[in-house]
């Protein structure tokens, strides 16, 4: 009797310490901005997406193995190399993916700059073949407002069938491979300032 009252304490307090760590804007109470979201990247975010479809990784998935396969577009931030990082060794950085992602890395950053915006959405119109009614699905990381923010611009741009996946590589590498993928070759060449 004495155990079972001293695990029902430890339940107690587990539960006690777990709801008094919970932040204030835990995931379920985020709510959408009414435009893009010009915080820091990395954060909690809303359930939702007015305009897409919020996916999980199985939906995904199935999404790829329809008819019309989505174009997958990673707005996934690059790695950078540490401060630290020793003189002379080579800085050979990964960025594992969903397979057959098209990387844009920081596609989802607010500000971005007019050009990069334009050609976020000359590189989507080319990717889709112009159909807007074309599956997309955008993804980051966990709890990635680059993500949401590269879906609302999709959404406010016209295009009808975006899926937003929140839970983002994270979320696929709990039941599928991934395989390393490189920038996009356009949207890189582009970009020489940010290097």
């Amino acid at each position: 009797m004495r155990t079972i009252a001293l695990r029902m304490a430890a339940v107690a307090t587990a539960a006690f310490c777990l709801a008094a760590a919970e932040p204030a804007d835990s995931p379920v109470n985020v709510p959408e901005p009414p435009g893009l979201y010009t915080g820091p990247q990395r954060g909690y975010t809303p359930s939702t997406l007015k305009g897409a479809r919020v996916v999980d990784g199985k939906a995904v998935a199935d999404l790829m193995e329809a008819p019309d396969k989505p174009v997958l577009i990673d707005v996934a931030m690059r790695e950078r190399k540490p401060a630290n990082f020793p003189e002379g060794r080579p800085w050979l950085p990964v960025h594992p993916s969903i397979p057959g992602s098209i990387w844009l890395p920081n596609a989802g950053a607010v500000p971005l700059a007019p050009e990069r915006e334009a050609l976020f959405y000359e590189r989507v119109a080319q990717l889709t073949g112009g159909d807007k009614a074309k599956p997309i699905v955008v993804f980051c990381h966990v709890e990635c407002w680059g993500s949401w923010n590269a879906g609302k611009r999709l959404v406010e741009k016209g295009y009808t069938a975006v899926h937003w996946f929140p839970l983002g590589v994270e979320g696929w590498q709990d039941f599928h491979e991934t395989r390393n993928i490189t920038e996009d070759a356009a949207w890189k060449a582009a970009a020489p300032a940010e290097r």
